[in-house]
């Protein structure tokens, strides 16, 4: 199977449906000219002439734009550069973008996809560096996917694209120049979204986690492995809605429960798996769950302090070995 990066799986996304659908079109800042700032969008502009437009920079702009070409029957895609500047336009995002279908009593559909750049890169520093799921997964009407590699990139931005419902697709800085393995289109199969995927089974623990996160969960998993501890692995993908059957059924098995993500912990999306779990299937538990996030701090600049903020395997393993 051929491997090619997270960045060009989203490329070929892309290219793919704006082929399939020529009401698919993208705009946003740097895009047409530059190819995006991490070269997502590369060659893109050349491809599909007048579909692939520079905006201003102007977030509301963008998102607003992109709210009304969607309920004038197109489908935008549009990026935001970096996540952190959502709240530019979180007007447009929260009260029209995520509202629309719903005021209008379903006579409306926003067929949206927002792709915005999250997470923690070399020396970003505080404005660039935030992951800000768990703010938009607050938001009713309003999809958040997340995937982890290459393959996931491309077949849940295919299905965001998709959707008649307006999506938020983040996706983490640092994974772009990651490779993996992606099959020709005709092995695709559809991704549904709202769907988890259990990526490594096992029965001693489960370990939840999605994007970047899941590098601590698969390196935990693996160093727990030397000592006897069968890690079960989960990958969220989607978080609004998020899979909850996929997530309980695995610790009705394992009895333990641990929660990664590179978000910071307070009110992090963790809190609504570990909360959701204490409610409904607590009786399962045979230890208390446990969460792993950032302090509670802005992102550094100084590489010394930005790795203090970062997780890391080992601190998940150290926690999971005092659940037994």
């Amino acid at each position: 199977m051929r491997t090619i990066t997270f960045s060009q799986a989203t490329l070929e996304a892309m290219a793919e449906e704006m082929t399939r659908d020529e009401k698919i079109f993208v705009m946003g800042e740097d895009i047409a000219r530059q190819g995006g700032i991490f070269g997502q969008f590369k060659g893109l502009a050349q491809q599909f002439p007048g579909r692939v437009l520079d905006t201003p920079i102007s977030e509301t702009f963008i998102a607003g734009g992109g709210v009304g070409a969607a309920m004038a029957g197109a489908r935008p895609v549009i990026d935001m550069h970096y996540v952190d500047f959502i709240g530019v336009c979180m007007d447009e995002v929260l009260n029209q973008m995520a509202k629309a279908r719903y005021m209008f009593g379903g006579q409306a559909k926003i067929p949206l996809v927002l792709r915005a750049p999250d997470g923690i890169i070399n020396q970003a520093a505080a404005q660039h560096s935030q992951s800000l799921e768990a703010w938009l997964t607050h938001i009713p009407g309003l999809r958040v996917v997340t995937p982890s590699n290459p393959y996931d990139a491309k077949m849940v931005l295919k299905a965001a694209i998709h959707s008649d419902d307006p999506v938020i697709y983040l996706e983490s800085k640092v994974l772009y120049k990651e490779k993996g393995e992606v099959p020709e289109i005709e092995d695709e199969k559809p991704y549904e979204l709202g769907k988890a995927k259990v990526v490594r089974n096992g029965k001693d623990v489960t370990i939840v986690s999605y994007s970047i996160g899941m590098k601590n969960a698969l390196g935990a998993a693996d160093i727990l492995a030397k000592d006897g501890i069968e890690a079960e692995v989960i990958d969220l993908i989607s978080l609004s809605p998020w899979d909850k059957e996929t997530v309980f059924n695995s610790v009705k098995k394992t009895h333990r429960l641990c929660i990664v993500h590179e978000a910071v912990k307070q009110s992090g999306f963790g809190a609504e798996i570990a909360a959701t779990a204490a409610e409904e299937i607590i009786e399962y538990l045979d230890a208390p769950i446990l969460r792993y996030g950032s302090p509670f701090c802005p992102i550094a600049f100084a590489p010394t302090l930005e790795k203090k903020v970062k997780i890391f395997p080992e601190d998940l393993v150290e926690g999971i070995k005092g659940m037994f």
